[in-house]
């Protein structure tokens, strides 16, 4: 790495690519390294295409390396997603952290007072009620050190929250971007930017999300298998009435009991939610808790299984970060004999029975090289 070089940091889904997305790419500066969720994502839901098809629309849209996070990184609350996310980054030698976001807020000064007050703000958090998520008492948190207020409808803000978090005392400057156009969760496609979860409303009409995305990433979404959670839900229930499910990863007496309870008598993942969630078990931990029951995720399990860097995809310009940083890290760029991450490459396999027409996710794949200059509308 060049001396003064800026190396950005990115932590992203792309689930899919979009406008927004390239607006934000385009806002980092220096050398942009992606880490990416796999095929199984934060809030608990399979990705909408492949990590490969992913990695294409980042690399032929502005990045110039893409990282996979192992599942069991991508597939956890906000503070476990981000510390998962980071180390990685930070292992890569980042000194830029670029997110979207959905506050003007000073992060900077947030920053500051976590990296002053992280002990006593751990040991607050401690003290709050097992009654309350986990989400409500980091907002707790943050309300009483930073004045900090939630409306419910800011969820990168409360991931770049986790990421200063993460960072602590690593040395980043945070360059926060404005979310443009519509909410994160809006059905609504106008203007110039849509939300991921209004194209994955309209994954069948291509029609409908064209001008949302860029022409290059419209072309990958037509020629990629779909995938949704309705491809898994027999799956999920044939191993939910048949298994002993008490020891699956954040798994307790009561949600268990809930689960067996309600299964026989749904038909959807959306309806399983609704009859097991409560205040204190939000929507996004009861899916990401039938993600490790249908992935076989054992109590146990840590955030990340290995310490190796997963290579998707790069420009010449992240191969050549990667070259002035192999000595300092362990790069994996092809899966033979010996694996990359168990947990990871069980849950590509389990992927894979979604749609036989995936291609392997794994074995023998290699690389997205960049071959063109991006495509403009």
């Amino acid at each position: 790495m060049e001396e003064g070089q800026k190396v950005t940091g990115i932590v992203a889904e792309f689930n899919p690519f979009h406008n927004g997305h390239k607006y934000l790419l385009s806002q980092a500066e220096g050398i942009k390294i992606i880490v990416m969720s796999g095929n199984w994502l934060q809030r608990g839901e399979p990705a909408i295409v492949d990590k490969w098809a992913r990695t294409n629309m980042a690399i032929e849209n502005g990045a110039d390396l893409v990282i996979e996070m192992p599942v069991l990184a991508s597939v956890q609350a906000a503070d476990f997603f981000a510390k998962g996310a980071i180390d990685i980054l930070k292992s890569l030698k980042i000194n830029n952290l670029v997110f979207g976001t959905e506050s003007d807020l000073d992060y900077q000064r947030v920053s500051d007072i976590y990296k002053t007050k992280s002990e006593e703000m751990e040991d607050f958090l401690q003290t709050l009620s097992e009654d309350l998520s986990y989400p409500e008492k980091t907002q707790l948190m943050w309300q009483k050190y930073t004045d900090l207020s939630f409306d419910g409808n800011t969820p990168n803000h409360i991931l770049a929250l986790a990421y200063i978090k993460a960072l602590g005392g690593y040395e980043a400057t945070l360059s926060p971007v404005r979310r443009l156009g519509q909410g994160f969760h809006s059905k609504e496609l106008t203007g110039d930017f849509a939300s991921a979860t209004a194209i994955r409303n309209s994954i069948d009409q291509p029609e409908r999300y064209f001008n949302f995305v860029p022409s290059s990433v419209a072309d990958t979404l037509k020629d990629s298998p779909k995938v949704s959670w309705t491809n898994f839900f027999p799956l999920l229930k044939y191993k939910i009435i048949s298994s002993d499910i008490s020891n699956i990863l954040q798994m307790n007496t009561e949600l268990e009991v809930r689960i067996k309870r309600t299964i026989g008598k749904v038909n959807s993942i959306d309806e399983l939610v609704e009859e097991v969630y409560t205040k204190r078990y939000t929507k996004a931990r009861i899916k990401r808790l039938l993600v490790y029951i249908l992935l076989d995720i054992k109590e146990g399990a840590g955030i990340i299984s290995s310490n190796k860097i997963r290579v998707l995809g790069f420009t010449e310009a992240g191969q050549k970060h990667l070259k002035s940083i192999k000595k300092d890290v362990e790069l994996v760029a092809k899966i033979g004999s010996i694996p990359w991450d168990e947990e990871s490459q069980k849950a590509d396999e389990i992927y894979m029975l979604a749609d036989t027409n995936i291609q392997e996710q794994n074995f023998g794949r290699i690389p997205y090289r960049y071959k063109k200059a991006p495509v403009d509308k």
